[in-house]
């Protein structure tokens, strides 16, 4: 039986990824890495530092240090900061309360970000269903996305083994790291890329929106639990 459900907060929860991809266009360009729009999704669920000894190897052919990775995160994380606060994904509240107050299911969140603007608000933004002790962020792993260590740490904070659980995400890279942890995954398109590229990144099923999500939960659920 499916007892928790594990969500992606970028692109899932909040409405952030335009002004991620501001964030970083803006500040890599600062630092002399270019970086597009499409890369920000792509890239989408990493640890922020590891995205950029990515694209430093790419672009610089070197590593970066610990301390110059940090110092560049740290213009990305003022460059969002700054930005007019994000609003919630349409439709997540009806899901989420359909889940947690209908359902009885245990909700918990998977995320790479470092943003401490934006995670030290989800319990108190979603205090109805959510609690610090079931969020994991970039802090609580050594290894993020597409890593399955994220969700594989989601599971024990929620106390849920592989096949009680599913996830709802919306990147390549986190789903990844969801079918890596041997989780059932919703892939939900709110970004710019194709359904195929989640598709081939693994995931179960995808949907268009939270609202299709909620529509089409008695579905899903038959059909995590009859593949788990």
């Amino acid at each position: 039986m499916i007892r928790a459900v594990l969500f992606d907060m970028d692109g899932v929860l909040y409405h952030t990824m335009p002004s991620h991809a501001k964030a970083w266009l803006g500040s890599m360009a600062k630092c002399g890495l270019s970086m597009s729009e499409e890369e920000v999704y792509r890239y989408e669920g990493m640890i922020g530092t590891e995205t950029i000894r990515l694209m430093a190897r790419q672009q610089w052919g070197r590593e970066v240090t610990t301390n110059e990775a940090n110092e560049m995160y740290s213009i990305k994380s003022a460059a969002f900061a700054a930005l007019p606060p994000s609003s919630k994904m349409s439709g997540i509240d009806a899901l989420i309360t359909h889940l947690h107050s209908d359902c009885g299911l245990t909700i918990g969140v998977v995320t790479g970000s470092g943003q401490r603007t934006l995670t030290d608000h989800i319990a108190s933004d979603f205090s109805y269903a959510i609690t610090q002790e079931h969020i994991v962020t970039a802090y609580d792993v050594k290894r993020g996305k597409p890593a399955p260590d994220p969700y594989l740490s989601g599971l024990a904070k929620c106390g849920v083994k592989a096949n009680e659980a599913i996830v709802v995400e919306n990147a390549p890279l986190g789903v990844q790291a969801a079918r890596a942890a041997d989780i059932f995954t919703v892939a939900v398109n709110t970004g710019p890329l194709p359904d195929s590229a989640l598709v081939e990144a693994g995931a179960d099923i995808v949907v268009s929106d939270m609202h299709e999500l909620l529509k089409r939960w008695e579905e899903i659920t038959n059909m995590a639990q009859t593949i788990q």
